[in-house]
């Protein structure tokens, strides 16, 4: 379900804007997949939840700098 991956800001500044879209797509979805599996007890690792929110807001934050350049 969840990969325990931390994006470099260097790797997302690479990444056009459709493809930092499609990960921030990708992110909240696991986001709320691990927040439901959280819930029904089935979530071992709950750091992940943390993770995946600070991966959302980093591609937040390569797509805000993509649209000002």
């Amino acid at each position: 379900m969840a990969t325990a991956k931390q994006f470099s800001v260097q790797d997302l500044a690479k990444k056009s804007a459709k493809q930092l879209v499609a990960l921030r797509n990708e992110l909240r979805k696991e986001l709320f997949e691990s927040k439901l599996s959280l819930s029904l007890r089935k979530l071992n690792q709950t750091h992940l939840i943390k993770l995946a929110r600070r991966n959302i807001a980093r591609v937040n934050t390569a797509l805000k700098e993509k649209s000002v350049a």
